[in-house]
Parts: C-alpha cells; sequence; structure tokens
C-alpha cells in the first residue's frame, strides 16, 4: 500500500528522478556566445545581466520518503518491501528514509537495511511510540554483524515486543534521541562478531547489552544499565553508566560532555514539516528532550531547497546564495564542485543517507570560516578520479573564535571505494576553530569494488588544522598513511576507533621514515595542548602478516598533551605493534588478540 502523502508547502520544488551511482549530471545550459567584433544579438547584453530565477523552497520529499501516520494501511508490508530491497545491498543505490508521524502504532517490526533511516516526526521522541521493534541483525551475513553499516534510527519512543530491542550495527549507524522503553541488544542473533557504535540523546530504560561489541561510544544519554564490554566502552554525560574502570572492567567514562549540540530533525507542527535546531549545551548529561519542548529553535521547510538526485551543485549553490538551507533527499547527487557553504547558520541536512559523489577531482563540500553551520546526516562517496579533499570545514588559516556558535558536523560519513574506484587524498580537513565532529566514520574501502593499495588511495582520513575542535565519537579507517593527523592547539577527542589499512602489501609500503608505520593518530609536533579519552586502534595486515607498526599513538611528549585510556590490539596475529604511543606500551601478543593498553599518558 502507498504511505500516507506528505504535507506540501505551497511552493514546491520541481521534481526529478533519481540516476544512477555513475551516471553524469547533464551540463548547465550554456550562455549566448558573442563573437570577437561581431555586434551582439538585440537582449543579449540584457539576457547576459539578468539574475538566475530565484529557486523556491520547500517542495515534496520525493518518492524515497515514506511518510505513515498510525491510520495508514500495510505499514508493515511496506517496511518489508524496503527491507527486502536493502538488506543486502551494501554498496547498491537505494537510499529510503522512513518517517513516522506522531501516534501510536501497533505490532511493527521495522527491520533496517543499508542505506535506510527511521525517524519519528515529533519534537520529542515520545511523541511517536511504536509498540514494537526496529530491528538490525545480520542474517545476510551468516550472523556477522560488522559489516552493518550506513543506517539509523532517530527520534522514536520504542516498546519492544519480547522487552528488549535489537540494534546489531557496526559503523555508521547512529541510534539518536531514541526512547526505548525497555533493553537494547547491540549484537547480532547467535552473538556473532559486532564492530560498532554510537548512542546519543537516547534513554533506555532497561539495560543495554553490548555481549559481542567490541567498542562502543555513547553521549548525553540515560541507560538502566550497562551488561559488559569486550575491549572499548566509552561514555560521556551518561546517567546510569558504569563507573570508571579502564582496562579492568574496559569502561571510560566521563561524567559529563564539554560541548554538544544535538542533530538538526524533521519534525511535522500543523500539518507543515519544520527542522529543529537543538541548542548547543556546555558540560551536558542526560537527554535534551527529557523535560518539556527541548531547547532551540526552528525553520519552516519553506527556508529550505529541497534537493532531489539529479541537481546540479551550480543549482545547490544557487540556492545557498539565495539564502536557503539545503534538505538533500534520498539518493545519489554528482556534483562537479563544491557545495561551497559561505552563510551563517547554515543547514544542510541529508535524509536516507543522501550520498554525494564529486566528479573529476572536486572537493564535494567546502564551509566557509563562518558561525554555527550545521552538517548533518550524508555520505560523501569519493569519485574515481583523485580529490585533493572531499570535505573541508574553513579554509586554510581559518582564525576567527566561533567559541559561542560553533559548526557541527553530525553523522557525516566518508567513503573512497568499496561502491566503485575512489581516490582523495585527504578527506575530511577541519581548518575552523571550535568545530564540534559529533559521530563520523571516515573509511578507506577494505572490501567492495575498486579496493587496493593504490586503487582506492586515500593518504589522510581526517587532518585537523583549526583550534580548539572536539570531536566525539571519531571512526576513521584503513588510510594509507596517517588516519587522523592532529594539527591544531587544544584539542580534544572522546572515543577513537580504527583499523590500520589491510592491505598493506609489505613493511616498505608503510614505512614512515625510521619509523615503523604511520600512527592510526598522530598529534602535531608543535602541539602544546591536547587531550583524548578512550582511543583504540588495531591491525589485521592479511596481505603481509609479517608488518611491524612501532605505535597505534604518536603525540609530544609533554605535560600539556594528554591521553586516558589507549589500546592497540593485533587481529589474530596479522601484524603486530611494538609500542601503544610513542615508546610506551607493551607489544601486542601474538596471535591472543588481546590489546596492550595504556592507563594514562604522559
Amino acid at each position: 500500500m502507498p504511505p500516507a502523502t506528505p504535507a506540501t508547502p505551497s511552493s514546491p520544488a520541481s521534481p526529478s528522478s533519481p540516476v544512477g551511482r555513475r551516471a553524469v549530471l547533464g551540463a548547465a545550459a550554456a550562455a549566448v556566445p558573442v563573437l570577437a567584433g561581431a555586434a551582439a544579438p538585440a537582449g543579449a547584453a540584457t539576457r547576459r545581466r539578468r539574475s538566475p530565477r530565484a529557486l523556491p523552497g520547500g517542495g515534496d520529499l520525493g518518492p524515497s520518503v515514506l511518510v505513515f501516520d498510525p491510520a495508514t494501511p500495510g505499514i508493515q508490508a511496506k517496511l518489508d518491501e524496503v527491507f527486502a530491497k536493502q538488506e543486502s545491498a551494501q554498496f547498491g543505490d537505494g537510499r529510503y528514509a522512513l518517517l513516522f508521524k506522531p501516534g501510536t502504532y501497533h505490532g511493527l517490526n521495522a527491520q533496517i537495511g543499508f542505506y535506510t533511516s527511521v525517524a519519528g516526526l515529533g519534537l520529542s521522541p515520545d511523541d511517536t511510540t511504536i509498540n514494537g521493534d526496529v530491528t538490525v541483525d545480520a542474517g545476510w551475513f551468516d550472523g556477522n554483524a560488522t559489516q552493518n553499516f550506513w543506517r539509523s534510527a532517530e527520534n522514536l519512543a520504542l516498546v519492544p515486543a519480547n522487552g528488549t530491542n535489537r540494534w546489531a550495527v557496526a559503523q555508521a549507524a547512529p541510534f539518536r534521541r531514541m526512547h526505548v522503553r525497555g533493553g537494547l541488544n547491540l549484537a547480532p542473533s547467535g552473538y556473532g562478531w559486532a564492530s560498532g557504535g554510537y548512542i546519543a540523546d537516547s534513554r533506555i530504560d532497561g539495560q543495554v547489552g553490548p555481549y559481542s561489541q567490541q567498542q562502543w561510544y555513547t553521549r548525553d544519554s540515560v541507560v538502566g544499565g550497562w551488561l559488559n564490554g569486550v575491549w572499548n566502552m566509552v561514555f560521556s554525560g551518561v546517567q546510569g553508566a558504569p563507573a570508571q574502570g579502564f582496562p579492568d572492567p574496559v569502561y571510560t567514562t566521563l561524567d559529563t560532555t564539554p560541548v554538544s549540540r544535538e542533530k538538526p530533525f524533521l519534525y511535522v507542527a500543523g500539518g507543515e514539516f519544520r527542522v529543529f535546531l537543538p541548542e548547543k549545551r556546555t558540560n551536558a548529561r542526560g537527554v535534551s528532550w527529557g523535560n518539556g519542548t527541548p531547547r532551540g529553535t526552528s525553520l519552516p521547510l519553506s527556508r529550505f531547497y529541497v534537493a532531489k538526485p539529479g541537481v546540479s551543485a551550480a543549482t545547490l549553490n544557487q540556492a545557498l546564495a539565495q539564502g536557503l538551507h539545503l534538505l538533500l533527499t534520498p539518493g545519489v547527487y554528482h556534483v562537479d564542485r563544491p557545495i561551497q557553504v559561505d552563510r551563517p547558520n547554515t543547514v544542510v541536512l541529508g535524509l536516507g543517507y543522501a550520498t554525494l559523489v564529486p566528479d573529476n577531482g572536486a572537493t564535494a563540500v567546502r564551509v566557509a570560516d563562518v558561525d554555527g553551520v550545521r552538517l548533518a546526516g550524508f555520505l560523501v562517496d569519493a569519485g574515481p578520479v583523485n580529490s585533493r579533499t572531499l570535505l573541508e570545514i574553513g579554509p586554510a588559516g581559518a582564525a576567527k573564535d566561533h567559541s559561542a556558535n560553533p559548526t557541527t558536523v553530525q553523522d557525516v560519513f566518508v567513503r573512497i571505494g568499496g561502491a566503485g574506484a575512489g581516490k582523495a587524498t585527504t578527506s575530511m580537513v577541519i581548518n575552523s576553530r571550535h568545530t564540534i565532529v559529533d559521530h563520523t566514520w571516515v573509511w578507506r574501502a577494505d572490501h567492495g569494488t575498486g579496493v587496493g593499495w593504490e586503487t582506492n588511495r586515500a593518504d589522510y582520513g581526517v587532518v585537523v588544522n583549526g583550534d580548539d575542535v572536539l570531536c566525539t565519537g571519531l571512526f576513521v579507517e584503513h588510510f594509507n598513511k596517517y588516519d587522523v593527523q592532529w594539527n591544531g592547539q587544544r584539542g580534544r577527542t572522546i572515543f577513537f576507533q580504527n583499523e590500520k589499512a589491510y592491505d598493506a602489501p609489505n613493511q616498505a609500503a608503510v614505512q614512515n621514515g625510521a619509523v615503523k608505520g604511520y600512527a592510526a593518530y598522530k598529534v602535531g609536533d608543535h602541539v602544546t595542548a591536547h587531550e583524548g579519552w578512550g582511543l583504540g586502534s588495531y591491525c589485521y595486515y592479511n596481505v603481509d602478516p609479517g608488518i611491524v607498526q612501532h605505535h597505534g599513538f604518536s603525540a609530544p611528549n609533554r605535560p600539556g598533551v594528554r591521553f586516558h585510556d589507549l589500546l592497540v590490539v593485533s587481529l589474530g596475529g596479522n601484524g603486530q605493534y611494538e609500542h601503544v604511543i610513542n615508546e610506551t606500551g607493551a607489544p601486542t601478543s601474538g596471535t591472543s588478540t588481546t590489546p596492550s593498553t595504556v592507563v594514562s599518558y604522559p
């Protein structure tokens, strides 16, 4: 059955149909040529001076956004139809957002596959209650949940059918602004391997059971209990979190999160879509929505250009220049130039893992050194021609103080290879001060199509040049050189998950001068103040298991540069670490897959 029709503001955007992943956008119409020495056609000068027709704000959300209300017939059948398409479509083109209007829904099991987001449309999660489950399991991959990427659940209350909801995910699968009136199981049925994950701004009334999850980060939430941990469980601002105990038990617990600002979200008010912009919190603890209306502001959909796959980067930039925000509906977008965000407080919000593919070596998104930009909910997928960068926050040398109103980058994910050959020298560059990167997975693919040491070459994952940058939930993996290189002063990271590149052909390929291998996380030699909590790096050199990493972490040895609760681990003895950080920490233990840890450095 078709879903209920979404509310449509009065000025719809022009519809366009989705395009294939490697389809090429049509070029914009050329201006009328004028030959040298020839008279211009009548009216040509006027035409050249005329501004482009203003783009409309608002509009329908396209065919891949399914909007339900409690009276919609056949909801379960539609959920099952989407899941059948997306369950194993790890590198497919399908993108979906499943949105539930406020109310109560009964007997549903929303199984969530790749590139699928499920969300409520209330101001509070408790406005939209599902008596049932929002489920991620790993039957498609023989009970192994380590590839359950690119999916999300947001802004819903769940009353699980058997008392516990299953959310067995890996990277890039946020569980945000959720209220589970029961327990939460983070492992697949059968308790196979799992390698997640991220929870924020959520209330879990019962116990959270990670079981086989190797690492996890939970921020600004409330939990009824936490069962166990494997290697690296990190909490900041979580009521009910287990006490600090690393390395045994493996808990890193901060009482508060220094600065946080929740992700923008779509909701319905008065029959119209709006986007809510939560306000910044300092020393945050617990959920942002627990006591009435959340604090923040909202924008009507008419203030957004509602983009559809097939639109050009020039049109997206025209919309931004007009003062509109961007709402990227689900699909794959090819951009031949950067999406240029120059205006303070601009929102670029993706639905259903909208994906930007830069063509001909372009940068996908470039943000000026301005206050309060919010980037959220989209994937950047490198193209076959090498891009110097894929995402830039601020220009080189950016120095303005944004402490009162920082830029936030939330659930913005980057991929190089996997869906096809892709290359990028540096994936994400943070130049603006006070930027908050809240949950990202920056991934040079280790499997899929277009994968090989040089085939999807990508030297650096995240490079931070700006001062006072905070990362909460930083996942960066498999880069040819440094996964993270941090040059700015007073940077902070709460939770870091990393694997070194599997496919290095030999020791020489990763040699860093006199040092064996590039550190997963490198703090620049000139940095005098930096701090990190709960950081882990793993190696699995399956092409040459004899490769040795001198250390997982590298930083200047000075009092202002401090690390808490570090670990390195060799997965089954495929490669080894000699130390954890600099010359500190024991080597990894052969084939036993036992972490080597450092509780405090220096």
